[in-house]
C-alpha cells in the first residue's frame, strides 16, 4: 500500500492487513516512546510522518511540514525513514553499528530503513536514533541544508 487516502492514523492503520498492522504498530511503538517533544504524528503522502508542526517551522522548502521520520508501507517491505540519520553522518554511523552489533542486517538507501518484520530490526538503536535530535535542533539542520544547496 504505497498510497493511500486516509486522512487520521487510526485509518490508516485500520486499511493495513492485520500482520502489516501488527508489524507497523510495533515499530511506531517505538517511534512514539523515543520521538522528541514537539514532533505531530499524521498522515502524509501514504505513510505515518512525525513532522514538525506549518505553525512551528512555516518556511519548509515545498510547503509542506517538514518531516523528521516516517513509516510506510509498500508491496513487498516496509519502510521507515530516517531524516535525521541522513542528515547526519554521525546517526547513520550510529545505527549500522547499532545494526552490527544486534547482528542484523541494514538494508537502508539513504534515509530508507526497509524491513518485512519488526525482528529484522534492531529496535532499541532505532529508539536512541529518534530520540537523538530535538526539533530545534532538526529544524536548524534543514535550514543550514538550505543555505548550502542555494
Amino acid at each position: 500500500m504505497a498510497k493511500s487516502a486516509s486522512v487520521t492514523v487510526a485509518a490508516w492503520l485500520e486499511r493495513l492487513p492485520p500482520e502489516r498492522r501488527s508489524a507497523i504498530s510495533e515499530v511506531r511503538r517505538v517511534i512514539r516512546k523515543h520521538l522528541p517533544h514537539g514532533y505531530r504524528e499524521a498522515v502524509a503522502a501514504g505513510m505515518l510522518t512525525y513532522e514538525v508542526p506549518r505553525n512551528v517551522y512555516p518556511t519548509a522548502y515545498n510547503g509542506q511540514p517538514l518531516w523528521y521520520a516516517a513509516l510506510g508501507s509498500q508491496k513487498n517491505y516496509m519502510s521507515l525513514y530516517l531524516m535525521a540519520a541522513y542528515m547526519n553522518p554521525v546517526l547513520t554511523r550510529r545505527l549500522q553499528e547499532g545494526f552490527r552489533k544486534a547482528g542484523k542486517r541494514l538494508d537502508m538507501g539513504k534515509s530508507c530503513v526497509r524491513f518485512r518484520d519488526p525482528a529484522d530490526l534492531a529496535l532499541g538503536v532505532i529508539g536512541e536514533v529518534i530520540a537523538a535530535v530535538p526539533m530545534d535542533a532538526f529544524i536548524a539542520s534543514a535550514e543550514a541544508a538550505r543555505t548550502r544547496k542555494r
